[in-house]
């Protein structure tokens, strides 16, 4: 059963699988340096409220699956696990400042994938028979697919709305 982040007005369940890749894909996470990114990792997440559910710190990229509050973004939260990581690792090993000239020790992005206990199947199902359920308002508004031939735009503020058959 999944644990859920209760706050005063939300909860919430939210997971997913982060990759990132260090520059030049170096193979320099070895020994100490991989020791001291791993202890890193996990003061970050700490301090940060995130819950690493597994996580592997290979030679040249690191692959974590969080757990993380809804207050915290994903990108900020790469952000802060890279940044902090980069400036850690290169102060406390000259040797990696020498390699990677300009401070910079990953590289530019990173792949995310969101994970949980409730599948795209989940959800579709439940939004399907919504408004057969108890105490659900039946006069409720669907919102189909859209597809090419049934949707029409208005457009508002350099935005496209999504209006439906009828309109």
């Amino acid at each position: 059963m999944a644990k859920y982040r209760k706050t005063t007005h939300s909860v919430s369940n939210l997971s997913c699988h982060i990759v990132w890749v260090t520059k030049y894909r170096y193979k320099v996470l070895t020994g100490d340096i991989k020791k001291r990114c791993r202890g890193l990792l996990m003061q970050i997440c700490d301090s940060e409220d995130v819950h690493i559910l597994k996580g592997v710190v290979s030679t040249d990229h690191v692959h974590m699956h969080v757990e993380y509050p809804q207050s915290l973004s994903v990108s900020e939260l790469v952000k802060k696990l890279k940044g902090r990581t980069s400036n850690a690792l290169q102060e406390e090993y000259p040797k990696l400042r020498k390699q990677y000239w300009g401070r910079h020790f990953w590289a530019v992005g990173n792949g995310v994938w969101s994970t949980g206990v409730i599948t795209d199947e989940m959800v579709q199902e439940y939004l399907e028979h919504h408004k057969e359920m108890p105490n659900s308002n039946s006069e409720g508004i669907s919102f189909p697919h859209p597809t090419p031939t049934t949707y029409k735009t208005l457009h508002f503020q350099c935005r496209v709305v999504y209006l439906g058959e009828n309109c």
